[in-house]
């Protein structure tokens, strides 16, 4: 099997109602929700989102100027929230200090200086770099093991299995999905995938999706048992 099966298969299996998937894609909202989502689940990043969305200060700018103890009252919801205000922090001063604002981060950021920041590692870097900063970068997460375990595949560290999903056909993925006949949800037929970010955002999506859907604890359920061995 490869990235690209892998890829149909689960486009077949998903509704999804969003192309780009990931809430604020291409913001600056992307980069901190790439550090509120460490260690707790999504409702609990959003809910600190939410935030410091309802008090004006979901921006790089704001997060940078405030104090660590109250920028860690306001995410608190999200766990962990001495040690994210610090990253966050530290962060968005650092994005400041060598880039200037958000826009010359996106353009100019590289993954080496993403994983030098503290509290950053592989897949949080990778996630800023599809989601936020819109590069044609493959997110692999612990979703993506279970998922590929279930299949039979291991993979020796982040780096293998980001290689693997990585390898995409993307003439292929871009006729299947913008397809007319294909099993799209309609509100995502609105927009065309187009280009290798879009493909990558939406394939982590979809892996996403389906393992939330069908990955109860670590079993998961008749469903993707079914899914799993029509593919091997």
């Amino acid at each position: 099997m490869s990235a690209t099966e892998l890829f149909i298969a689960l486009f077949r299996a998903v509704k999804i109602k969003d192309l780009r998937w990931w809430p604020g894609f291409g913001s600056f909202e992307v980069v901190v929700g790439a550090i509120l989502i460490q260690n707790t689940a999504w409702r609990n990043a959003d809910a600190a989102l939410q935030n410091l969305r309802s008090k004006g200060l979901l921006s790089l700018e704001s997060i940078a100027g405030l104090e660590e103890a109250e920028l860690a009252q306001i995410i608190k919801v999200s766990g962990f929230y001495n040690q994210k205000a610090r990253r966050l922090s530290l962060l968005c001063k650092a994005i400041i200090a060598d880039f200037g604002d958000f826009e010359s981060f996106k353009s100019g950021v590289s993954r080496e200086w993403l994983l030098a920041r503290k509290g950053i590692g592989a897949e949080s870097c990778d996630a800023i770099l599809c989601y936020a900063c819109e590069r044609a970068v493959m997110v692999a997460d612990s979703y993506s093991a279970r998922l590929l375990g279930a299949l039979g595949y291991e993979f020796e560290s982040y780096d293998e299995l980001n290689a693997w999903l990585g390898e995409l056909e993307f003439e292929r993925i871009y006729e299947f999905v913008n397809s007319a006949n294909s099993p799209c949800d309609a509100t995502a037929k609105a927009d065309k995938l187009e280009n290798e970010n879009g493909a990558y955002a939406l394939f982590h999506g979809l892996i996403v999706e389906f393992c939330k859907a069908h990955l109860k604890g670590k079993i998961f359920d008749d469903f993707a048992i079914e899914f799993f061995d029509n593919l091997k």
